[in-house]
């Protein structure tokens, strides 16, 4: 019993790491394509950038931006 309550918080962490790796991926090309002048500005500027783009961003990047509350 011990065990598992040992490994549960790893399988959450790396769900968690999981995930933003997916948004990370979804969001790569438009980041490249729109905002990469700003992608060494850091995250709020390329957020920032990725929603002036938001009607012409990927189904992917758009639904991880909505799915964070963006």
């Amino acid at each position: 019993m011990a065990r598992i309550l040992f490994i549960i918080p790893f399988i959450l962490v790396a769900s968690v790491a999981s995930a933003q790796q997916q948004g990370q991926d979804a969001c790569a090309r438009d980041v490249s394509r729109f905002c990469r002048a700003h992608m060494n500005d850091g995250d709020q500027i390329v957020l920032a950038c990725l929603k002036e783009h938001r009607a012409r961003l990927s189904k992917a990047c758009e639904k991880v931006l909505t799915d964070h509350g963006q």
